[in-house]
């Protein structure tokens, strides 16, 4: 993979525009959630919400996730960028593959209000709000300051 070494800063660019793209959708959509929560069902507005979730969803947190892992892919395959042996790297992990997860949760509450059949309460949304952002935090202390 050495042919891809020169490339290594537009791989890292990439990776983090990618990665914003995506956390922002991950900081919007649960909050769309806590408004689609005040609305009533049907309605006008139920409906523009309904839109806006999928169009959020399906092109931008997706391609921008995709990304995401394409370029991260790309950059952990450049001999000599991580030591396997560390606890870092598999920490930030763990943390995407939450990040992941949540994503799918996401998809799934998203596909809930779009057949009307949400169960869960506007605080429930509230504080899934909270959840990207901690595990945002534990990605990038993981790649920055690479504590143990």
């Amino acid at each position: 993979m050495a042919v891809f070494g020169p490339w290594m800063l537009w791989f890292k660019a990439f990776h983090i525009m990618s990665m914003i793209a995506w956390m922002a959708g991950m900081f919007y959509l649960p909050r769309l959630f806590v408004y689609h929560c005040q609305v009533a069902v049907g309605s006008a507005e139920s409906e523009r919400f309904k839109v806006m979730e999928y169009k959020l969803l399906r092109f931008i947190m997706l391609p921008a996730m995709c990304s995401t892992f394409l370029f991260g892919g790309l950059l952990a395959m450049l001999p000599g960028l991580i030591d396997w042996h560390s606890g870092w790297w598999w920490t930030k992990l763990i943390a995407v593959f939450g990040l992941v997860g949540f994503h799918g949760a996401c998809a799934k509450w998203r596909r809930a209000f779009a057949e009307d059949c949400n169960t869960h309460p506007e605080r429930f949304y509230r504080m899934a709000n909270e959840v990207p952002t901690v595990l945002m935090m534990i990605v990038v202390i993981m790649i920055v300051v690479r504590p143990f």
